[in-house]
């Protein structure tokens, strides 16, 4: 790719043709104050803080720097004093429209916009006005709070490009702008996933998932209620950053610590749900498989329903392949039942008396729980969804110093779980938990040759090929709702074939959740490894291994497991 020149505060500095101004002075090493830009995402220019001062060829007014193509000989300031006084001036506008309740924030101290304005040394805004107070939106998952929205856009950007769900638009103009569903409507009456990614990209908090942790509290000190919680594979990858340990260090142990400190009656794992999720998902597919093999009847490809955000979607979008959908509860669902019957019964308790948390990287997890699919007697399976997020908050309110905990094992009998279980919370992990049991070579070798097959990766679509019982089992495996799209338009169109095809809903899988601690891809890679390594060295590496799952399934028997564990979306 070619090259161009140019000089950027008195450097000369050289980028490939076709790259921004902002993207130049980057590569050079040359900060530039932003917001509302995200590469390849949102290149909008809406918050006018990336603006620069062109001086040869000479602009009349300031450039948005992620906006203008950097060109051969081009002359640049990034920092002098009409440029700050612009920066300073635009920071203090939108200051003036947000709500500056900072201190109640759930992003206080973990803001973009806050650390924008201490890097351009402003302290408060000069321009006071009218300014129009909106509701707050509240769903189970998320809540959406147009009063600290700074009309940054990247909310929108990541609803319509990275998820294609298109749920948010910006509404009017001028001081009336506002960030919204359309016609105004409430996020619960719209076709959202709650994959929350929108939360994500927020720099103020104006999204942010629905907070359960006052009602986690009052049943760990309700007298009457035996609290289980259930944390899951990706938390224990993620929630070490938020206390300043390096991304992708597995705390399973000092999470069990913290737990157990916070009042919890049991703290289990939802590794063990997984492996029961592993067991009952590969059966129904080797059913599937088998059936069509031999000329019977049976829908293929199976696709994976673990994650809620897809199932949403599928809803949605495509409800002609709902029944497509693997009939298994998600982990923590299933988990959750087994708890309210199976374990309830162990202790001598009712049902009404267990109460199931789940510790989860995802905002979608908090719609899952609520849906009538999963109550059962007025039960719901899990009561309350906690993110990787509000857990930290818990543990820091609480007055404990997670870094300096010495860890400790997750309670019996439900503490136990596979390495396949683990991989559960990276994209690709669901489809080799399944391919490791289906496959009748189980041995070291043999395991080891389909983990560096292209099951594991972080593109948004890729396509594996492998043999079982003399045929080619063809599986698809997706990361993002766009790329979800895209595999359903390839499928309809008669473009592809698959048997299997597995869908996260969030960009790496569960690592990448809208309820982990905040942060862009570097972080998820290094989640992902972190939950490869804690596979590396798992005591066993296949679900049908972990006794306490085998022996619940031979105990309940076939009918009595299926209604526990079994669901239709139909």
């Amino acid at each position: 790719m070619a090259e161009i020149k140019l000089t950027i505060n008195g450097k000369e500095c050289t980028a490939p043709a076709g790259r921004t101004i902002l993207q130049a002075a980057e590569r050079n090493g040359i900060h530039i104050p932003k917001l509302c830009y995200l590469e390849g995402i949102h290149q909008y220019g809406a918050c006018r803080i990336c603006v620069v001062e062109q001086i040869s060829p000479p602009a009349k007014n300031l450039q948005a720097s992620c906006m203008v193509e950097a060109r051969n000989g081009m002359v640049i300031e990034t920092n002098n004093a009409k440029v700050q006084e612009a920066r300073k001036t635009m920071y203090e506008l939108l200051l003036s429209n947000h709500d500056k309740k900072c201190l109640t924030c759930a992003r206080n101290q973990d803001c973009e916009f806050q650390a924008l304005g201490r890097e351009l040394g402003v302290e408060e805004s000069p321009y006071e006005g009218e300014r129009d107070l909106r509701p707050i939106d509240v769903s189970e998952s998320l809540t959406r709070d147009p009063n600290k929205c700074i009309l940054c856009r990247r909310c929108v950007s990541v609803c319509n490009k990275i998820q294609t769900t298109s749920i948010l638009t910006a509404e009017n103009r001028g001081f009336q702008t506002v960030i919204t569903p359309a016609f105004g409507l409430p996020i619960g009456n719209t076709a959202c996933t709650y994959c929350g990614q929108c939360v994500v990209v927020c720099p103020v908090g104006a999204l942010k998932e629905t907070s359960h942790k006052d009602r986690v509290l009052r049943a760990i000190n309700d007298p009457n209620k035996h609290v289980v919680v259930q944390p899951a594979p990706a938390v224990r990858v993620g929630i070490g950053e938020c206390f300043g340990l390096p991304a992708g260090t597995c705390e399973t142990g000092k999470l069990a610590a913290a737990l157990h400190r916070m009042g919890f009656d049991d703290v289990f794992d939802t590794n063990w749900g997984a492996d029961l999720t592993i067991l009952e998902e590969g059966t129904e597919f080797l059913e599937r498989f088998r059936a069509v093999l031999s000329g019977g009847v049976a829908t293929l490809p199976m696709m994976t329903s673990c994650s809620p955000g897809w199932i949403q979607f599928i809803e949605h979008n495509y409800p002609e392949h709902l029944e497509n959908l693997s009939t298994c509860k998600s982990p923590h669902q299933m988990f959750g039942a087994v708890v309210k019957s199976y374990y309830a019964k162990k202790l001598g308790k009712k049902p009404e008396d267990m109460y199931v948390v789940s510790i989860m990287p995802c905002t979608a997890k908090k719609m899952e729980a609520a849906r009538d699919e999963f109550i059962h007697d007025g039960r719901p399976d899990v009561d309350l969804v906690l993110t990787t997020r509000e857990l930290v908050d818990m543990i820091r309110e609480a007055g404990i110093r997670f870094s300096e905990l010495e860890p400790e094992s997750p309670d019996l009998p439900f503490g136990l779980g596979s390495g396949a279980a683990v991989i559960y919370g990276v994209t690709g992990g669901v489809a080799e938990a399944v391919v490791r049991y289906c496959l009748p070579d189980k041995s070291k070798n043999a395991l080891r040759a389909v983990s560096v097959t292209n099951l594991r990766g972080t593109d948004g679509i890729r396509e594996v090929v492998l043999p079982l019982e003399g045929q080619e089992l063809r599986i698809a495996i997706v990361n993002g709702l766009a790329n979800a799209r895209e595999l359903l338009r390839r499928i309809d169109a008669g473009e592809v074939s698959y048997h299997l095809i597995e869908v996260m809903s969030c960009q790496g899988g569960c690592v990448g959740g809208a309820g982990q601690p905040y942060g862009l891809t570097a972080a998820k890679r290094k989640r992902g490894a972190g939950l490869y390594e804690s596979d590396s060295t798992a005591l066993f590496k296949r679900a049908e291994k972990n006794p306490i799952v085998t022996n619940l399934l031979a105990e309940y028997g076939e009918e009595r497991c299926h209604e526990l564990l079994h669901v239709s979306y139909l």
